[in-house]
């Protein structure tokens, strides 16, 4: 593909992903229930489909673009945090959520991968599985995991996570607990849908993703490390 070829490819993926994204976002305000990332998945292929652009090379173009944006996309998440009011904010109950989440996240889905007999690599993949793309995948080099198999339980259990929320909230209705087990259980697809909840359940989201990514990517390597799994 000639330079130019490449410029103009790069440029119609860019705006064929937003398309699905504005699109999906237009459709979870009037159809609240619909999960935002799911919709603009499907989107985007449907896109394809209607264009005839082939999915492979439409990911070859797009993937280095948005690749080198999620991890900015990830360190902006610290600005809805700065915005927090953390006067009268129970921090060390939600510290304490947060530790449990993080170790129940990592530890959890690894014993199911051993009593399932699952192999080595596949093991320490599911080690990454509570936290972001950005620092799971960090997490996984650090441990000798799989990336691509880390990649996808990331992705996987992210999706499961926000497209179970709303059946999971019938019965909640703060929209701070909303937010925190978004941020937790589903990472950036959770929180992404937390912010369609409302500003409040986006920020109590990027904590949960945050300081949950931040102790998960510290005490992970140390104990698969000490453990010498």
């Amino acid at each position: 593909m000639s330079m130019d070829n490449l410029v103009i490819a790069t440029i119609a993926a860019i705006l064929l992903t937003l398309a699905a994204h504005v699109s999906a976002r237009v459709l979870a305000r009037r159809l609240s229930w619909l999960p935002m990332v799911i919709t603009a998945m499907v989107l985007v292929v449907v896109f394809l489909f209607l264009v005839q652009w082939d999915y492979k090379n439409y990911y070859s173009v797009a993937k280095p673009i948005f690749d080198s944006l999620l991890g900015y996309v990830t360190v902006l998440l610290a600005i809805p945090l700065a915005a927090m009011d953390f006067k009268g904010l129970p921090v060390k109950r939600l510290i304490i959520i947060v530790i449990i989440a993080s170790v129940v996240g990592a530890l959890l889905p690894m014993g199911l991968a051993y009593l399932f007999s699952l192999s080595h690599d596949t093991m320490l993949a599911f080690a990454t599985r509570s936290v972001t793309t950005p620092i799971g995948l960090s997490v996984a080099n650090l441990i000798k995991a799989p990336l691509a198999m880390a990649n996808l339980i990331i992705i996987v259990s992210g999706l499961i996570g926000a497209t179970l929320a709303p059946l999971l909230f019938r019965n909640v209705h703060d929209d701070r607990a909303k937010g925190l087990a978004l941020g937790l259980a589903a990472h950036a697809f959770g929180t992404v849908e937390a912010w369609q909840i409302s500003h409040t359940a986006g920020r109590y989201a990027a904590f949960g993703l945050a300081v949950n990514g931040l102790l998960t990517a510290v005490w992970v390597p140390i104990f698969i490390t000490a453990l010498g799994i």
